[in-house]
């Protein structure tokens, strides 16, 4: 891996050509799935490294397993269906290429490791009504789960109760560790989240997330985890709508 830096995107059940896009666009990503998968991925033409079948069926514990089992300290975890790293420059959206996008990974991993930040990530909207010229950088914002990077891979853990909303615990736990979380808001990624088969999709189910976002609440208060205003409700037959994204508000001085 690139200075040190290890990639990797846990994946289940899309053993099949064109089911996942990251290793196409970083081709030093490597995907973990279960060894009883190994084969259809390797069919596939993907870049593997195998994980025993107890590690799967829970996003949490495989990601958990990725990180006790890096060989370096930096590691990226990204989803499998990820399709570039971006920005904008003035009014043009532009496309990082494998190169440039390695150079970024590497001059803001020693970007977090200078500001004290062992958890970051980037821009999770590529909108450019998101983007806030005199805002590049944020230190108490959510990480969405398709991009997130530790410069410290036994710093924390997933809670494995909360696999659908591992990004926003993931998030609180940071902040409360390290009073910081970077995020990157002058950047952002594309996936096709909650659109692909297999994953999270085999098991993420509106009622599971009223669980998960409930077991969330508990966990962190009602005062940090808020229900959505509506900007991010999703829209099914016989629902009048319903929250997929919780806010939080991290209860500490920053941007």
């Amino acid at each position: 891996m690139s200075a040190g830096i290890s990639i990797f995107a846990p994946s289940y059940r899309r053993g099949e050509p064109g089911a996942c896009s990251t290793q196409e666009y970083l081709p030093e990503c490597r995907y973990v799935v279960a060894e009883s998968e190994a084969e259809s991925y390797i069919d596939a033409g993907y870049q593997i490294l195998a994980a025993p079948d107890a590690a799967q069926g829970n996003l949490c514990r495989i990601r958990n397993w990725i990180l006790d089992n890096s060989p370096t300290d930096r590691i990226l975890l990204l989803d499998d269906d990820l399709a570039a790293l971006g920005f904008w420059e003035g009014t043009e959206l532009r496309r990082m290429n494998a190169d440039e996008a390695m150079e970024f990974l590497e001059a803001h991993f020693d970007l977090a490791e200078s500001w004290g930040a062992r958890f970051w990530g980037l821009n999770c909207i590529q909108d450019k009504g998101s983007y806030r010229e005199y805002t590049p950088f944020s230190t108490t914002n959510y990480i969405g789960g398709p991009f997130q990077a530790f410069t410290d891979a036994k710093a924390f853990r997933y809670d494995e109760g909360l696999p659908l909303k591992e990004d926003y615990d993931m998030t609180l736990q940071a902040a409360a560790a390290d009073r910081i979380v970077l995020r990157v808001n002058y950047a952002h990624y594309w996936a096709k989240q909650h659109t692909n088969k297999g994953g999270c999709a085999t098991y993420r189910t509106m009622e599971r997330e009223r669980e998960q976002f409930d077991l969330l609440v508990r966990k962190w208060g009602s005062k940090i985890v808020r229900r959505d205003g509506g900007e991010s409700q999703v829209r099914r037959k016989k629902e009048q709508g319903y929250d997929l994204n919780p806010q939080i508000k991290v209860p500490i001085p920053g941007v």
